[in-house]
């Protein structure tokens, strides 16, 4: 390919608006053009890199006995209605009308779809179990898209889904996707981490995140040395809480004026920040049904609301706003506690304050907090767990110490059951001739979102740094001057060796001055650069590896052996 043929807008300077390093140099490098906030064009160096990826998922997808279909993109709003979710999703779903006035979706995710096709397809479990997938883009009405591609209104995404008569067939195909998925990373050369996940939205109870380690990532993996590694959202860390022993003291109401976080009304009360109770107002919402629900953590902890939504088994849980605080509490939050909470507000408390003994706690009353507050005695409990989020440090199920690290997730795979199945009528006879519901999987990769994970691992302050498996091209061969018939010459030999060799080649023939040549060719990314120069004439060109720096001087005729080399080694890396 003569690049003088391409479309590659390269440029000097990224937007002022790029936070990202892989945004900043995808938009510098002439990957992608941004059409509408959320919205981007893949131009073609970009889209080859999709290919690329694509075809790295197919081969491992049939490997694991899943087989391609496509769905259509505008799905029809009485699906969604039928499973719940077109009133749960929330705002990034996009509605619309046809001309009739029916109610329509772009499709965020398909579980429905494909749910639908195989109730109205297969009535036996002789037929099952079986795997499908499509590579399709989805539609989500990003509320604040960032970081380029990575979080947008539009973007590809591989999303599979199994269907099993049984268990034992949910988990066959479950393991074989795992194992699929690491391989399509591994392939890809990304580095990532698999961790236990919330499955949130989704539905279903276990599931696991791929995520990749990056700067930008929105997710916080919690992960030790010993191998345990979680999403936030699932991370758990063992018990350390130890059983007060203090006399309960008399209930006591005290002014606190302008304190409303916990830092501010320990130091109203002057009490130690772990002794003041943070009272959380969440409302659960199940279906058409909601109920108010306080949560009790102590000191700083922070509510996860995952394992809150876990625990009541809810649809969605949102906290509470000052209106909704006022209507069951009495007060604004920032004042609220459990002490003569009425039996229509439901109370969860984290195991820590289990242990503790003359605690402070909001009054519902604004500006006023209770001391020496105490289960039982002074309010009531409806149910203790693990509600809050870990904290860097302690230590985890395996006995070592918990790390962060942000991360991008760039695969998911859930064991959804019935919970689909069961709601649109999907069931089967099985071997006894009794009528099933349909155990399913989910199972999802960002395709597009890949790109910007792999990007923000690799690239560099000069541009981007593909692995070798997804790269656009293989090899870039610049001859300095074009104007020189022998460096013309010799890199046109080039081209034709190195592809009859099977290697994808981009040749830049542009009457451009060498140091935009290379300038423009460290931010493309090919991860082996042949330069045509000075020495053609004695048959010696110089190679460059991108991701080292590394150069070397070969001979024409030594070049197709040299790249064949060095890109086994860098496969080798990427593989390790």
């Amino acid at each position: 390919m003569k690049q003088s043929m391409m479309l590659i807008p390269t440029k000097k300077e990224a937007p002022s608006d790029a936070e990202a390093l892989s945004h900043k140099m995808m938009i510098r490098a002439g990957y992608i053009y941004q059409v509408s906030a959320g919205v981007w064009s893949y131009l073609p160096l970009a889209y080859r890199v999709i290919r690329k990826v694509e075809s790295i998922i197919r081969d491992e997808m049939a490997k694991a006995g899943a087989v391609e279909m496509m769905m259509p993109a505008l799905l029809p709003a009485d699906l969604w209605r039928e499973s719940g979710r077109y009133e749960t999703y929330g705002d990034n779903l996009f509605k619309l009308k046809d001309r009739r006035d029916r109610d329509f979706i772009l499709g965020p995710t398909h579980e429905e779809t494909f749910t639908s096709v195989i109730r109205d397809s297969i009535k036996s479990y002789k037929k099952l179990p079986l795997v499908v997938y499509q590579l399709q883009d989805k539609f989500r009405d990003e509320d604040r898209p960032r970081y380029g591609i990575l979080r947008g209104k539009e973007f590809e995404m591989l999303d599979g889904y199994s269907f099993s008569a049984n268990q034992a067939g949910l988990d066959k195909s479950y393991d074989l996707q795992a194992q699929a998925y690491r391989n399509i990373f591994d392939r890809i050369g990304i580095n990532y981490k698999v961790i236990l996940a919330d499955s949130g939205t989704m539905g279903g109870k276990n599931s696991q995140e791929f995520s990749a380690p990056a700067k930008i990532g929105e997710d916080i993996i919690a992960y030790t040395d010993g191998g345990y590694a979680a999403n936030i959202e699932k991370a758990t860390s063992k018990f350390t809480g130890k059983q007060q022993t203090a006399e309960p003291a008399k209930l006591q109401k005290k002014p606190t004026p302008g304190a409303h976080s916990v830092d501010e009304a320990a130091e109203s009360l002057g009490m130690d920040a772990d002794q003041i109770l943070k009272s959380m107002l969440f409302v659960a919402r199940t279906g058409e049904d909601e109920e108010p629900v306080m949560v009790l953590m102590r000191g700083n902890d922070e509510v996860n609301e995952a394992k809150v939504t876990d625990a009541l088994g809810c649809d969605d849980l949102e906290l509470a706003d000052e209106e909704v605080a006022v209507k069951y509490l009495g007060a604004h939050p920032g004042s609220l506690g459990p002490v003569g909470v009425g039996d229509n507000v439901k109370i969860l408390a984290d195991n820590y304050v289990k242990v503790l003994v003359n605690m402070a706690c909001g009054a519902n009353d604004d500006g006023h907090h209770y001391i020496n507050a105490n289960i039982d005695r002074d309010f009531r409990v409806d149910q203790f767990g693990d509600f809050r989020n870990v904290k860097e440090g302690e230590i985890a199920p395996d006995g070592h110490p918990l790390k962060f690290t942000p991360g991008i997730e760039i695969g998911h795979i859930f064991k959804l059951g019935t919970h689909y199945s069961a709601k649109l009528g999907a069931k089967v006879l099985d071997e006894n001739g009794r009528q099933v519901d349909v155990i399913m999987g989910c199972y999802g990769i960002g395709v597009t979102r890949l790109l910007s994970a792999v990007a923000e691992q690799t690239a560099d302050e000069n541009g981007l740094v593909w692995p070798d498996s997804i790269a656009p091209f293989d090899v870039h061969v610049i001859p300095v001057n074009v104007k020189k018939d022998e460096q013309v010459k010799m890199a046109n030999e080039l081209d034709e060796a190195l592809t009859d060799a099977g290697y994808e080649v981009l040749v830049d023939d542009r009457k451009e001055r060498a140091g935009v040549k290379f300038a423009d060719s460290d931010l493309i990314g090919i991860p082996i650069r042949v330069t045509v120069g000075k020495k053609a004439g004695d048959g010696i060109v110089e190679i460059k590896i991108r991701k080292t720096g590394e150069t070397i001087e070969v001979k024409q005729e030594e070049v197709v052996d040299t790249v064949k080399i060095l890109l086994k080694q860098l496969a080798d890396q990427n593989q390790n």
